[in-house]
């Protein structure tokens, strides 16, 4: 079974699920927070949703290095992140 490579469309959706399961569990948090859930709690799902949103960071990356990647055999890319900048957003998420 052979996949096809993602779309900046397919990226794009998957970056909002994450975004969207992460905002499901900060409003959980908020919730437990509320409620005087146990401090063990909070932070296992703080840092679920700390997680969440750090894969989405690193989804974003990964897309505009793959369409970098894209653009370099079809040279009309207006907006290419240098190697510098996209290492930046990297060590930003790191």
């Amino acid at each position: 079974m052979t996949t096809q490579p993602a779309t900046a469309a397919d990226s794009t959706a998957l970056v909002l699920n994450r975004l969207r399961r992460a905002q499901g569990q900060l409003a959980g948090v908020i919730t437990m927070i509320e409620s005087g859930r146990e401090c063990r709690d909070v932070v296992t799902q703080l840092a679920a949703v700390s997680h969440a949103l750090h894969r989405a960071g690193f989804k974003i990356v990964a897309a505009q290095l793959r369409q970098c990647v894209l653009d370099e055999q079809d040279s009309a890319c207006g907006d290419r992140l240098s190697e510098e900048e996209l290492e930046k957003l990297f060590l930003t998420l790191a």
